[in-house]
């Protein structure tokens, strides 16, 4: 059993979700990954991580409309708002979601469900450049 870890860096346009599967899956290809455990992380506290539907764009829409409801960017509401209207809300929103996701490893592909890929969401309504370290465990 064997371990590699690599940093992807993923530009955002401001709120929304951003689909990385492939950059995921090219990584463990080119480790020449078996079987294990790939793990991904995000070291931040206003973006998160999601295995979501990624065959129908209204499943993103719908869910960030539901974030925008959940938590509204309304002053009135947080304390918290140093950086803006914006700070609160997502980190609320980060902390209703993942920053850590764990996905098996077979044959060297993620087992990741017909419909299903890994997104990076992006709370915070500026753009940014977000880390997200992957790291597998398993057979090389």
């Amino acid at each position: 059993m064997q371990q590699r870890q690599h940093r992807l860096t993923l530009t955002t346009r401001g709120k929304g979700f951003y689909e990385f599967t492939a950059e995921a899956a090219s990584w463990l290809r080119s480790l020449g990954a078996g079987s294990g455990l790939l793990t991904i992380f995000i070291p931040h506290t206003s973006a998160s991580l999601a295995i979501q539907e990624n065959a129908d764009p209204d499943v993103v829409r719908d869910l960030e409309s539901f974030f925008e409801r959940v938590a509204p960017e309304d002053r009135r509401l947080y304390r918290h708002t140093i950086e803006g209207l914006d700070d609160m809300p997502a980190h609320i929103r980060s902390v209703l979601t993942q920053t850590s996701l764990s996905i098996p490893v077979s044959g060297g592909a993620m087992t990741l469900g017909t419909w299903q890929g890994i997104y990076l969401i992006e709370h915070r309504a500026r753009p940014h450049r977000r880390n997200v370290i992957l790291h597998f465990l398993g057979e090389l």
